[in-house]
């Protein structure tokens, strides 16, 4: 029998369901069965079933390894709460307005918005596997600001 569900807002809620439904839709478009990414993960079907419907009971471990399975990487963001840390990182940056940013956080709505600070750690962390080539060159003069403003100039990458 599984685990009650621990108590969720409506808005946690949501973005487990949003995560879920993107590692549905991922799936699918690999064409991978949901049998074969319950076994690569190393969960069972009705654990991917309940992954896929953003059951909160389920632990981040399971959803990240079937992230992993589908060949992503789960990247979290902690959103400081209103009237904490400098002013530059509250200034708020649409992931949709970066087509890189976009990328490396896929698991996220266009419209999620989110300080500089935290940008530049999705762009640090996941830098590796971000296409350079094709970054616009207001995307390199916005992640060269991140770098002057928050690392003394250059990415840690």
């Amino acid at each position: 029998m599984p685990a009650a569900s621990p108590s969720t807002s409506a808005e946690q809620r949501a973005d487990l369901e949003r995560l879920g439904a993107r590692l549905r839709e991922r799936r699918k478009a690999l064409g991978v069965t949901a049998v074969a990414c319950a076994e690569a993960a190393g969960v069972s079907r009705v654990t991917l079933h309940r992954i896929e419907t953003g059951n909160p009971s389920v632990t981040i471990g399971a959803y990240a390894n079937v992230a992993a399975s589908l060949g992503l990487h789960l990247v979290v963001p902690i959103l400081e709460g209103p009237g904490t840390g400098r002013a530059a990182e509250r200034t708020p940056v649409q992931v949709g307005d970066y087509p890189g940013l976009r990328a490396l956080a896929w698991q996220t709505d266009a419209g999620t918005t989110i300080t500089e600070s935290e940008a530049l750690n999705l762009y640090e962390r996941g830098w590796r596997h971000l296409d350079q080539q094709s970054l616009t060159d207001r995307e390199r003069a916005f992640i060269q600001h991140l770098a002057d403003t928050y690392s003394h100039g250059s990415l840690l990458v």
